[in-house]
């Protein structure tokens, strides 16, 4: 597999790109409230990206191989849709737990994250799998330096996940990412440690594990995107994409309203 080693610009496009990309999510934040539609989190979502920020929805009309279109500016992923989910009309209650997977392009760079969102008062059992997913894909990019294999990520990620009683989605992965949307690596969120590729300065991808409070087992949606749970269990997600620089890794996805390391 060729993984490209971005240059000095090339990760200065990509830190401005991953910094505008959660100042979305910041914005977003207050909005994201019961009675509120994930379609009304979508148009704001758009809005401001087009008119503020001046950048693209990445997801917006993304049509890989065997896919139709994706029609909206950010994914919605509530419950137990595990990812991909499509804003709509459907009102947010209290108790729900919703992912918000952003990705902008500016000046032909990717900024790719997301986070879990609380609406009202969510159960124990959801905000532990919400805080337990959390900490997993921080424990996997604390595990981010060169001369460490991606292997490592996904081991440290399943069994601090596992350990927990829960199970780890394996059909998703995260990704390399720069000028294009999904590059090389795969980074898988499972995995034994020592294996796979070895990690080296300069090489860009996101860590983005999904969280099952049951089995792992999925299934997609008849629109051909949204993914969820097949025991209709729980899901969480959250991600960084993470730069691996000379001695260790930078979070290329923070800014001031990011929620801190665990």
């Amino acid at each position: 597999m060729s993984v490209p080693l971005k240059t000095p610009d090339e990760i200065e496009g990509m830190r401005v790109a991953g910094r505008l990309a959660s100042e979305l999510l910041d914005h977003l934040t207050p909005s994201v409230q019961q009675g509120v539609t994930t379609k009304e989190v979508n148009d704001l979502a758009h809005a401001y990206m087009v008119n503020v920020q001046h950048t693209t929805p990445a997801t917006l009309n993304y049509a890989p191989p065997g896919h139709a279109p994706y029609p909206a500016s950010l994914c919605t992923s509530v419950n137990h849709v595990v990812c991909h989910g499509i804003p709509g009309d459907k009102k947010l209650k209290d108790g729900d737990i919703v992912n918000i997977d952003v990705t902008v392009i500016k000046d032909g760079y990717h900024g790719d994250t997301s986070r879990m969102f609380l609406v009202g008062k969510p159960s124990i059992q959801a905000k532990r799998l919400s805080d337990i997913t959390y900490e997993a894909m921080w424990r996997g990019i604390r595990s981010v330096r060169p001369g460490a294999h991606l292997g490592d990520i996904g081991a440290t990620i399943q069994r601090f996940a596992e350990g927990h009683g829960y199970s780890i989605v394996r059909e998703f992965c995260g990704h390399g990412i720069g000028r294009q949307f999904h590059e090389e690596p795969q980074v898988l969120h499972y995995g034994r440690p020592g294996t796979g590729l070895e990690l080296q300065p300069g090489m860009i991808f996101t860590v983005e594990p999904m969280v099952n409070a049951g089995r792992p087992g999925i299934r997609c949606l008849a629109d051909g995107w949204t993914i969820v749970t097949a025991d209709h269990s729980l899901s969480a997600q959250w991600e960084h994409t993470v730069l691996v620089t000379a001695d260790g890794y930078e979070v290329l996805t923070v800014s001031a309203g990011s929620p801190p390391p665990p």
